[in-house]
């Protein structure tokens, strides 16, 4: 099979840097990278962000990275960069429109790649059927409106234009279940949505002895953090948690450590940094929180095994990759019960899921994995069950699944805007479909 990407924030090629890599370059990356082992071919379209980058670029064998101009060369927050769809779907449209370049399907990697395959698929030339579009959010704008409100810098086009996609695709590759929830009240029919989770790389993410038996001792639980550091991750509430240990005499049963943020040296510089550090001093538990700053990649499986549990209480979470890395290294997971969580921790199995929001039920947790041998269990249960389900060979032939079914789909089942591919070809390329949102045209155009 001939695969298309289009990633337009999110570069593959970012993921083996590591220090830019998001849990989306990683995804794409290793799904291309599998995908390409089991014998497709796949090209990864992204947005050129530097002007010295040349146009193609091999990952691995089967799979290049296909460099897009649109909009400024260099490097740009991906909330500004809805005004330049216009220009990356029209040159999709040029590269698909030539039967060489014309892939089976193009999977859309976030909302902003799905407006441009969108576009590039519904104006292919010479007649042609249109190229099927499958698309991933990875996240949905409704679900981070509804938790950051006003703190939310997406653009405010953003949820009407999710809807549409929703209407318009041909399939929508959910990486969760209370994704499909979510996608259902956008507008998704239940019959152009399968679900198919983010993986995690289980040679790299490995067990190892727990933490007792490295130390040669028992003491305090370590417990680990690790991801960005914003507010709606929740590290606060494993700081309030650890306080209300303290007040329970529980105090020097755990010690966290916080990964994530800017390197160590600039750490006091960062406000979210300031902000917990003076929720610490306040709840008077310094002695117990340490901060580490920014990992390297490659040094976080290291990491997970160097602690009794790791820590994952976001507000909300599309997914979480972290709660697998943890599995992969046989660490249990204190879990928001939120997201794709719901999924990939199984409660009182794999880890502990409590309410988001709720240092109580996370000090609860906490005192009970102080029992070593409920974490070997737990952690056991954990590596068996991301081995079964979550490695990335796993998570690509049932993409490909997806991809399979898609295209032996009855070409009866045609949706309005299909019926208006026609003339939308004939048209200009500034025009979109009349009386459609104005994913085709993009709001605000070319600049």
């Amino acid at each position: 099979m001939k695969i298309a990407m289009v990633s337009e924030h999110a570069s593959p090629l970012a993921a083996l840097g590591g220090a830019d890599a998001g849990g989306q370059n990683v995804h794409v990356a290793e799904l291309a990278r599998h995908l390409a082992a089991d014998g497709h071919r796949v090209d990864v379209y992204t947005r050129r962000d530097d002007p010295t980058l040349p146009e193609r670029v091999t990952l691995t064998d089967g799979v290049d990275v296909v460099h897009i101009d649109a909009g400024p060369a260099e490097p740009l927050p991906k909330d500004e960069l809805l005004p330049w769809m216009r220009d990356l779907g029209n040159d999709l449209a040029e590269r698909f429109g030539d039967p060489a370049q014309r892939p089976d399907l193009v999977h859309a990697h976030f909302w902003m790649s799905g407006l441009a395959a969108l576009r590039a698929s519904r104006w292919v030339s010479g007649g042609t059927p249109p190229v099927p579009v499958v698309q991933t959010f990875h996240a949905l704008g409704v679900v981070k409106r509804r938790h950051q409100g006003t703190a939310d810098t997406s653009p405010p086009e953003r949820v009407a234009l999710e809807a549409a996609l929703c209407r318009e695709v041909d399939l929508v590759v959910a990486t969760c279940e209370d994704e499909v929830r979510e996608l259902r009240a956008l507008g998704a029919a239940a019959t152009r949505v399968r679900v198919v989770p983010c993986g995690v790389d289980l040679g790299v993410f490995t067990p190892g002895a727990d933490r007792a038996r490295q130390d040669g001792h028992g003491g305090p639980l370590r417990l680990l953090s690790l991801g960005r550091l914003v507010e709606r991750k929740g590290v606060d509430t494993l700081v309030e948690a650890l306080a209300l240990l303290a007040e329970r005499g529980e105090g020097q049963a755990v010690e966290l450590l916080v990964a994530g943020g800017p390197p160590a040296a600039r750490l006091d510089s960062d406000p979210e940094v300031r902000r917990l550090q003076q929720l610490v001093a306040r709840r008077g538990v310094g002695d117990r929180v340490t901060f580490l700053g920014s990992v390297a990649h490659d040094a976080v499986p290291a990491l997970l095994r160097s602690v009794d549990v790791v820590a994952c209480t976001p507000w909300y979470e599309p997914f979480g990759i972290v709660p697998l890395e943890a599995a992969a290294c046989g660490r249990p997971v204190v879990a928001s019960a939120v997201g794709g969580m719901l999924d990939s921790v199984v409660h009182e199995r794999t880890g502990i899921l409590v309410p988001p929001h709720d240092p109580g039920a996370v000090a609860d947790a906490l005192r009970r994995l102080t029992d070593p041998r409920l974490r070997r269990e737990l952690g056991a249960a954990a590596r068996v069950r991301a081995e079964r389900l979550y490695g990335w060979g796993t998570v690509a032939r049932r993409t490909y699944e997806a991809y399979a079914a898609l295209l032996r789909t009855p070409a009866e089942i045609v949706r309005p805007s299909d019926k208006l591919t026609t003339s939308a070809r004939a048209g200009s390329r500034g025009s979109h479909l009349v009386g459609q949102p104005d994913y085709l045209g993009i709001a605000g155009g070319a600049r």
